[in-house]
């Protein structure tokens, strides 16, 4: 029985990537806590620092300013624990940042690592992250995925497992902590979780109008869904919470915002 059809087209080398991560991340064992965050008066004083200065300013920047310097405050939710049981702690906290970049005429998430981000201001790494979206030459992809693209499948699937043998090389490839966003491809709230190499990765979901208890009043919020994911071979859960609860204090208190955003 013959019948009409088109042959498969092949898997991208994106796709292939992804897919590996994603088979050896799942390996690790990840807790992953979904919280709502307040960031109506974040984004709030974003729009005001944009009409004050005539430039955008990106959310996600914020956030990495944000997290890069609760990390910093509590470096143990970025230590690495390698194959002989030795912990492994960084003083820079490199973040891996998703950033959406048009490629091949196809819009698609590339992995990019803001570099120092806790000594940086939210302006820098906004400027950083604009240019690598706006990059849209053709070059040899840097970093880790660039690396595993070269190798076979059996030897492509074992990049992945860097952080357990050497986590000083994943730092130099990957970063430390990771944030990945799916608010930016598409609307409305939600949480996205997601496997992941790292000790501590963020995921940014949309963000909701919600009613909310205000001063004994009850307001309409902007609510962020964020997905905490940490290794627990790594991190307990109290300290896991604590840092969940100052990261969200920090975002709501939109920490630094004025400073670091007009630098």
């Amino acid at each position: 029985m013959s019948g009409s059809g088109t042959d498969g087209e092949r898997v991208s080398p994106q796709q292939q990537l992804t897919a590996d991560y994603m088979r050896m991340a799942g390996r690790r064992s990840n807790v992953h806590g979904l919280v709502e965050v307040d960031v109506t008066d974040a984004r709030q004083r974003i729009r005001e620092i944009e009409a004050e200065t005539g430039t955008k300013l990106s959310f996600t920047a914020f956030v990495v300013s944000c997290l890069a310097i609760t990390v910093q405050e509590q470096p143990h939710v970025q230590r690495y624990r390698d194959w002989r049981g030795r912990i492994h702690e960084f003083e820079d906290i490199d973040v891996n940042v998703l950033v959406e970049r048009e490629t091949d005429g196809e819009r698609i998430g590339v992995p990019h690592v803001v570099r120092q981000a806790n000594r940086r201001s939210v302006r820098s790494i906004h400027d950083e992250i604009r240019r690598v979206k706006a990059d849209t030459t053709t070059h040899a992809e840097p970093g880790i995925a660039g690396l595993a693209r070269r190798l076979p499948g059996v030897l492509r699937r074992q990049i992945w497992r860097l952080p357990k043998w050497f986590p000083k090389r994943w730092k130099t490839l990957a970063g430390t902590v990771a944030v990945t966003s799916v608010g930016m491809f598409g609307t409305g709230n939600g949480w996205a979780i997601s496997p992941t190499n790292y000790t501590l990765q963020l995921t940014v979901g949309g963000i909701g109008t919600k009613p909310r208890l205000v001063d004994g009043e009850l307001r309409s919020r902007e609510l962020l869904s964020l997905t905490v994911t940490v290794d627990h071979d790594v991190v307990d859960g109290a300290p896991a919470a604590r840092f969940v609860q100052r990261l969200s204090e920090r975002i709501e208190s939109c920490h630094d915002l004025d400073t670091n955003a007009t630098e």
